[in-house]
């Protein structure tokens, strides 16, 4: 682990250049673990106390299902909090109150409050991160806020908070360095956000693996049972709003494998209705001041919209596509909508992605590929040797697209959109934000 340059505190409030200056370069920190977090929650005095929250994990759908959720919630006349990662374009998309990105100057104020702490924490960018939305929150007054896990979910940031509902939305393999090599460890990891009591949605279509996240929230579950029984008993659910509609157990809530969302949806693709099939899940297990009705529900799914997922702004389509599970879904999309041909696709994966099966996956959809380095990405870029070789190897399976190595992502903008009828940009949210800035496309507003 690569520990940031260390700072003495300010002697006056950061600006928002220099927030993000003192935050960036804590990304390269990975660390799991809740005790940095809490430090820097109880330096604000616990602000994620004051408001009930959905937590949402899953390796994909995530963003998207927490952006539905509250996008019902909103329409249905609550002020919400949502906190999602990573960014496309501006830092300030991570964390929103009725879809108003956090101010500069809010983002400015929380990090010159929390520097003192965050130093003497050593605490990474997104438990930084965290402690600055849950703050945002709390000061904003919302009636409640729906938390996208990071990384994980056992051990990552999110997890300090009370949930209503929790939900783990799709698992498959990713990020096995730090989760796991097998879907049961990840599974394990994803149902980490399990609690007594509590409704536990599990949106996994396949039957099996559905089965593997209850069972290893029922393990969570009775871990922290245990862990309550050793509390003394002053200190037993102390901090906690959490309701309980049935005190000590596992309350899980399996969407059947064929469920889909029938009604109008915003968000183009099969794997969207599955999606919105639950989030509808999730809302239906609110308590019932939380709940919105069927009728809200239908309106706002069919004005949803979030950015970078099957996102069409004119003749460009951006897709954060980022693993073989994700790419296959954007694959399926693009064969089921037909967009203007020739679609031409300006790529660009992360090195410890497993990007020849994506672009194996990818091939069957598009008419030409240009693999490229997003800027953003340099440092985890994809190794351009073994990509080269890996184009040229003739025992590869046979290509459908026409491809091109573009190192110099300048240019690979430049020619991708020659003679396209369709520009898709995908591999990950570090090429799509790149190429979103590059064109000045703003994803944050208000």
């Amino acid at each position: 682990m690569i520990s940031p340059e260390p700072r003495a505190p300010s002697p006056q409030p950061l600006s928002f250049e220099s927030a993000l200056q003192f935050l960036y370069p804590r990304t390269t920190q990975i660390k799991f673990g809740l005790d940095a977090t809490r430090a820097l929650l109880g330096a604000l005095g616990n602000p994620q106390d004051l408001f009930p929250t959905i937590h949402v994990a899953g390796t994909n759908g995530k963003g998207s299902v927490s952006t539905l959720i509250a996008g019902a919630l909103r329409a249905s006349g609550l002020r919400v909090g949502l906190y999602t990662s990573p960014h496309l374009v501006s830092f300030r998309e991570r964390i929103q109150v009725d879809g108003v990105p956090i101010s500069e100057p809010a983002v400015a104020a929380w990090t010159s409050q929390l520097e003192p702490a965050i130093g003497a924490n050593d605490a990474t960018f997104f438990e930084a991160t965290t402690a600055i939305a849950m703050a945002h929150f709390a000061a904003r007054e919302v009636d409640i806020a729906v938390i996208e896990v990071g990384l994980g979910g056992r051990l990552d940031s999110t997890n300090v908070i009370a949930p209503l509902v929790t939900v783990v939305t799709h698992i498959a393999l990713d990020h096995q360095k730090y989760l796991g090599e097998t879907v049961e460890e990840i599974a394990a990891e994803k149902a980490g956000i399990a609690k007594p009591g509590v409704p536990f949605v599990v949106g996994e279509a396949d039957q099996e693996l559905a089965a593997i996240l209850v069972r290893a929230a029922e393990a969570v579950v009775a871990r922290e049972q245990q862990n309550e029984k050793r509390e003394p008993p002053n200190q037993r659910g102390k901090g906690k709003q959490r309701p309980s509609k049935g005190a000590g157990h596992l309350l899980p809530v399996v969407v059947p494998t064929d469920v889909r969302w029938e009604g109008p949806l915003g968000l183009i693709g099969e794997h969207q209705r599955r999606n919105a099939a639950v989030a509808a899940a999730v809302l239906a297990e609110l308590p019932v001041q939380f709940r919105p009705s069927s009728e809200v529900i239908a309106g706002a799914f069919a004005r949803a919209r979030v950015p970078g997922r099957f996102d069409r702004r004119g003749k460009w389509l951006f897709d954060v596509a980022h693993n073989p599970d994700s790419m296959a879904a954007l694959a399926a999309a693009l064969t089921a909508v037909k967009p203007p041909r020739p679609v031409h696709a300006l790529v660009s994966i992360l090195g410890d992605k497993n990007w020849p099966e994506m672009l194996v996956t990818l091939d069957e959809a598009i008419d030409a590929g240009f693999l490229t380095i997003a800027p953003s990405a340099d440092t985890r870029r994809w190794d351009l040797g073994w990509l080269e070789r890996w184009l040229a190897d003739p025992a590869r399976p046979a290509a459908h697209a026409r491809w091109r190595l573009v190192p110099d992502f300048e240019q690979a903008l430049r020619e991708v959109q020659v003679g396209a009828g369709t520009v898709l940009v995908t591999g990950s949210f570090h090429t799509v934000g790149d190429v979103m800035q590059a064109l000045g496309i703003e994803v944050a507003s208000g």
